[in-house]
């Protein structure tokens, strides 16, 4: 997840039972590096400037707050469609 040009980012980590999880997050060249890194191994990469905000705000490895859980949910549901896959035990 992105937003640019700020150049912020944040990579969640989701094993599909728990909540998600913040895995990596950045500015500038680190931000830059995560979009690269995403890219590469063809992850998707998702643009919404709040949201980007407040998941910036989570410490690393824990959990995103509760409040943010249908909009995460949302991008989780964007991605597994833009992989035409759906989630185990769905």
């Amino acid at each position: 997840m992105s937003n640019k040009p700020g150049e912020i980012a944040v990579s969640l980590h989701y094993d599909g039972h728990n909540a998600p999880v913040v895995s990596a997050k950045g500015e500038g060249e680190i931000a830059r590096q995560i979009l690269e890194i995403a890219t590469e191994h063809d992850i998707p990469i998702y643009q919404n400037s709040q949201l980007i905000q407040l998941l910036s705000r989570v410490e690393l490895d824990n959990e995103i707050p509760r409040e943010l859980y249908i909009a995460v949910a949302e991008i989780i549901a964007f991605a597994y469609r833009l992989k035409d896959k759906i989630p185990a035990n769905y």
